[in-house]
């Protein structure tokens, strides 16, 4: 289960966060904030795995303050005000709910950052064994950026890490992988959604690296791509 807080300037914007919440067992609400200063105070003492977020806060936006957060929680922001949709996805955040926001779209979000979270936690079902420099390499799917294709070879970049060569085609790479969470878009690169920084005129990018999305995969691609 996630354990989660809500910061939210309104307090019956929270109250309704906490219903939503206590109808799923996907997550658990800690606390609840209606200002920034104190959330982070309770932050630095207690992390949490998910952070439910106003942007249009009084002493500070949600934008900023998540910025200043040294451990940075899953985040869904929670808001009234769609022109932040795109800077929030330069944050990585799990979603972006506009008030007033259904439960069901409530819990649509909630699953994905479950998800996320699932992918990246080492598991008996979250990583591959890849034969690489004439052994085993183990790979945390968690920490794959992209898989690049290289003529007869594989560059899988990997987060604080040398990225992985290995003799693979994309296909038996992609065949191995988990259908929900990685994506093939473009003949030569497979990504992880939840890596996505951003999406901008066929463009993605990772890790401040930009993969073109092929024009023979971009229809499958913004169909599993979406809010």
């Amino acid at each position: 289960m996630l354990k989660a807080i809500a910061i939210d300037d309104e307090p019956l914007a929270l109250e309704l966060i906490e219903t939503f919440c206590k109808g799923l067992d996907l997550v658990s609400i800690e606390k609840t904030f209606t200002k920034t200063g104190a959330a982070l105070q309770y932050l630095e003492k207690h992390p949490v795995d998910l952070l439910f977020l106003d942007i249009n806060m009084p002493s500070t936006s949600g934008i900023r303050f998540y910025e200043s957060l040294q451990h940075k929680p899953l985040l869904i922001f929670t808001t009234s005000y769609s022109e932040y949709a795109i800077e929030s996805y330069d944050l990585d955040a799990v979603d972006y709910l506009l008030k007033p926001f259904t439960v069901k779209r409530f819990e649509k979000a909630v699953q994905k950052a479950y998800e996320k979270y699932k992918l990246m936690q080492p598991g008996k079902d979250s990583f591959l064994l890849l034969k690489a420099d004439y052994g085993l390499v183990k790979v945390v799917l968690g920490d794959i950026l992209f898989i690049e294709g290289l003529d007869n070879y594989l560059k899988i970049h990997l987060r604080n890490q040398n990225a992985l060569v290995v003799r693979m085609t994309m296909k038996t790479l992609q065949e191995k992988l988990p259908v929900s969470d990685f994506i093939r878009v473009h003949r030569s690169y497979i990504v992880p959604l939840n890596r996505i920084e951003t999406v901008r005129n066929k463009i993605i990018t990772i890790a401040g690296e930009e993969i073109p999305i092929g024009t023979s995969y971009e229809e499958a691609f913004f169909f599993q791509f979406k809010p």
